[in-house]
């Protein structure tokens, strides 16, 4: 007994030393995980800040950041209504379409108002460009409305009023449609202009147009969605329009000063109202005050590139102070795991650069601007925080695994093993030795320990398990010789049956024959299994369309009916030879027919389908029926599985489909079976053999 202590000691002195370098090997793992995870972020980190920066240059390099740089306070401001920006050209072309599109839509200052269309308004960044203000956009609108001339009603015709207020002083126009009699306004363009009357004039009595008002539209003639009662002429059509209109004041301080500021120190001050409105109504087609409108690209829409500690600055050359400073969002959920991330600074990396900063120059229209990125490689410890709490978790949990593995070992394996070997040692005395039992010798197994006294009783219980084999190996021969006897019996009466059926077109003939095949197999076999595994087959070639033709005409003789062709069939005269066993492919057929029969719906025929390449022949059995159970593709061929609860009692032993992938592994071919849409098709492939001579 004190032995077997001292043994249960040592191997628990074993366990628990695994159980320790298990716990030490789960810390190791994850800390040096969490370490290449550091150097993976922080890399990480420098790839993505070099990216960013690329970035943000290449987009402050483009027009609308362009546009951006040369705005700074009017786009980061929130402010309604419609104000003018400096543009990134010196000028707009505004009579020329095509062009103020496309310098409009690259610059990024049209500011959308839903589906009613947009607008963009902007002044030149030079003032030899001319003191102009621009005013270009689109809306949507019938076929628009001409103005007469002469006609002091100017309510008649589409219109474009626009007020602009400087230095506060307030100009009120009214440009009316006017369509370009000069040129061709068929489909599917609409030229004119938008000629601009003073309403002050207006009011005055006079009618005559204000002369630094210059407007051009340009509508197309197709309509933007077909109309569905086919009445063209009130759909909604797309118009362009381009306005350009000299400031008489921002000229005179051109003009008199031999270095003019600019752009001018009252444009932020300069407020602009645009209404296009329906002719003879106050409907208002696009509005520059309405309150659904996008704003246009600002500087502080690079915020949104910015990880937590990433700052941007940007400030004018000529100025010490930058007007501009954003910053990514707060880094201050590092803070809120303050243990982890002491961790994680503990840990030691190969690159550890803790601060980045890249500065460049921007050259704009008007002046040079620098632009810095400063970044902060602890953003990047951020994600890993949550990496590491999620492994501290993983770790967590695999200790308390194998601290409750190592309880249970204790508890309910170590203690129990102790007194199953006593309860083993005590049951073993009581056994007695028999002959024939040294061939199951243990001795080499036996030692002090618990395993030993396991070796001890192991071998007592082979003994036992020796007398259960012989007896079993006694019962199998008796199996045998009963097989024999049901052979030798049933094999008499075939034999006559045989004789009585000699003709070779006696369609009984082929059945008795594969009755005989089958029990010559059988015969002298200890199960079925084992008799079909074991049987050998005369493989010869087979000329495989006249077989399936023949078996298709005698299929109704076996009760198997409705066994036709699959369109296209095979030519005629096109011969398939294979190399197969005549015999066993019909009983390969039989067992697939009768299951085919079996499932298939009422009323529907089992098809045959026949192809063949140069090396392989392969037959395809389709039915219309019941699906496989995609659980059951691939058992049904093995030996005893059906689907049917009383497969025994009513023939079917589930060896059919047994029989039928055995012997056709022995004639080189294959069998399997898919479930279709409508039922279930099993395809046969053999080898091609060549015709004899």
């Amino acid at each position: 007994m004190k032995r077997l202590w001292l043994a249960a000691y040592r191997l628990r002195i074993v366990f628990r030393g695994i159980f320790l370098l298990l716990a030490i090997a789960t810390v190791a793992l994850a800390l040096s995980l969490l370490q290449q995870e550091k150097q993976l972020a922080l890399d990480a980190y420098q790839t993505h800040f070099d990216k960013t920066q690329q970035q943000l240059s290449a987009l402050l390099r483009h027009p609308s950041g362009q546009l951006a740089l040369l705005n700074p306070g009017m786009l980061n401001e929130a402010s309604t209504g419609l104000h003018p920006v400096i543009l990134p050209f010196a000028a707009l072309d505004f009579d020329d379409q095509s062009k103020v599109q496309q310098a409009i839509a690259m610059s990024g200052c049209l500011q959308q108002y839903g589906e009613n269309g947009d607008l963009c308004a902007g002044i030149g960044n030079s003032p030899w460009g001319g003191a102009f203000l621009y005013l270009a956009g689109h809306f949507n609108a019938p076929a628009l409305t001409e103005h007469e001339r002469g006609e002091r009603d100017l309510s008649k015709a589409d219109r474009l009023e626009l007020t602009l207020n400087v230095d506060d002083q307030d100009f009120h126009w009214i440009a009316p449609f006017e369509a370009d009699a000069s040129k061709n306004n068929a489909a599917p363009v609409l030229r004119g202009r938008f000629t601009g009357f003073l309403v002050s004039d207006l009011e005055a009595g006079k009618s005559k147009p204000y002369k630094d008002f210059r407007a051009l539209v340009w509508q197309q003639g197709r309509c933007n969605q077909p109309p569905a009662n086919g009445d063209e002429s009130q759909c909604q059509r797309t118009a362009f329009f381009s306005v350009r209109i000299a400031i008489s004041q921002w000229q005179a301080a051109i003009y008199t000063n031999r270095n003019p500021a600019w752009p001018p120190t009252d444009l932020n001050r300069l407020r602009i109202h645009a209404q296009i409105k329906a002719a003879n109504s106050e409907q208002v087609l696009l509005d520059s005050d309405h309150e659904n409108r996008s704003g246009i690209f600002s500087l502080r829409d690079l915020q949104q590139h910015l990880l937590a500690g990433e700052k941007i600055e940007i400030r004018r050359l000529d100025q010490q102070k930058s007007y501009l400073q954003l910053q990514g969002d707060s880094a201050q959920a590092l803070d809120q795991k303050a243990l982890l991330i002491r961790l994680i600074n503990w840990l030691p990396v190969e690159k550890r650069i803790w601060r980045l900063e890249r500065k460049e120059v921007l050259n704009t229209a008007a002046f040079p601007v620098e632009f810095s990125l400063t970044g902060d490689q602890r953003s990047a410890l951020q994600n890993l925080t949550i990496v590491a709490a999620r492994i501290s978790w993983y770790v967590a949990a695999m200790l308390l695994a194998l601290l409750l593995a190592w309880g249970l070992l204790e508890v309910n394996i170590m203690r129990r093993i102790t007194l199953l070997s006593k309860r083993a040692k005590a049951l073993s005395s009581h056994v007695k030795a028999s002959q024939g039992i040294d061939q199951f010798n243990l001795n080499d197994l036996r030692s002090a320990d618990e395993l030993g006294v396991l070796a001890s009783c192991l071998q007592d219980l082979l003994r036992r398990v020796r007398e259960d084999l012989e007896r079993e190996q006694i019962r199998a021969a008796q199996e045998k010789d009963m097989w024999h006897a049901v052979g030798h019996e049933i094999m008499s009466p075939l034999q006559s049956l045989l004789a009585l059926h000699q003709r070779e077109d006696d369609p009984s003939l082929r059945y008795l024959q594969r009755m005989q095949q089958a029990l010559t197999i059988l015969y002298g076999n200890a199960s079925p299994s084992e008799a079909f595994q074991a049987s050998v087959l005369d493989i010869a070639p087979l000329e495989l369309q006249q077989f399936v033709s023949t078996l298709i005409e005698y299929a109704p003789d076996a009760g198997i009916a409705d066994l036709i062709w699959t369109e296209p069939r095979p030519a005629a005269e096109q011969n398939i030879w294979i190399k197969a066993d005549a015999h066993s492919l019909e009983d390969v057929f039989s067992h697939i027919l009768n299951n085919a029969l079996r499932y298939r719906l009422p009323d529907t025929a089992i098809e045959i389908g026949l192809q063949a390449d140069e090396r392989y022949a392969v037959i395809r059995i389709q039915n219309r029926g019941p699906q496989i159970p995609e659980e059951m593709i691939d058992k049904i061929f093995e030996y005893g599985v059906s689907d049917q609860a009383e497969a025994g009692a009513m023939g079917q032993r589930g060896q059919g489909l047994f029989v039928a992938k055995t012997y056709m592994a022995k004639m080189g071919g294959t069998i399997s079976v898919s479930n279709l849409d409508d039922g279930v098709c099993f395809v046969l492939t053999l080898p091609r053999a060549a015709a004899p001579l």
